[in-house]
């Protein structure tokens, strides 16, 4: 069984401009500077050949995965979906703990998931908690510490970048 691969369209345009940075501008540099290694002779104890060649390998394998992940993600938009409490792919929540300490996350790809922004995988447990749920309601998450409570507060769909 296949796993969908959602993504906002925010991580999807990162991972494009990724992808064409390597390709148009990162990937055609060190080319050239293997070119140039190569046309020096010995490329045994050539260190500017050897890591050309490395870092090439490691560029062609990231844009290997960007276009293998590209051509199977499904580009949803938390701005159009329809406002609802549910709490679904992108929406952003607004919940306290069992504390009163209040956290935003928002759900978004795996290829998305910035701790800084408290972006979160739709994969990942807290996301799997909350998903379905609605504002008002109080989930159970469980975690190394124990079992504990969250009050979802607030759900939105909003721009996330």
């Amino acid at each position: 069984m296949e796993i969908k691969n959602y993504i906002t369209p925010a991580g999807h345009q990162r991972m494009k401009d990724e992808l064409l940075h390597l390709l148009d501008e990162e990937r055609p540099e060190i080319v050239k500077i293997v070119s140039w290694a190569a046309s020096n002779g010995d490329r045994s104890e050539n260190g500017d050949y050897q890591y050309g060649k490395k870092r090439l390998r490691e560029i062609d394998r990231r844009i290997y995965f960007l276009t293998k992940r590209l051509e199977d993600v499904l580009v949803v938009d938390p701005e159009a979906r329809e406002q609802t409490d549910q709490i679904f792919f992108g929406a952003t929540i607004c919940y306290a703990d069992e504390t009163g300490q209040e956290t935003t996350i928002a759900i978004v790809g795996v290829d998305e998931v910035d701790m800084e922004k408290n972006h979160v995988s739709w994969i990942s447990p807290i996301a799997k908690a909350f998903i379905k749920a609605r504002e008002g309601d109080t989930v159970n998450l469980q975690t190394p510490e124990g079992l504990k409570e969250l009050d979802i507060l607030k759900v939105t769909y909003q721009k996330l970048g």
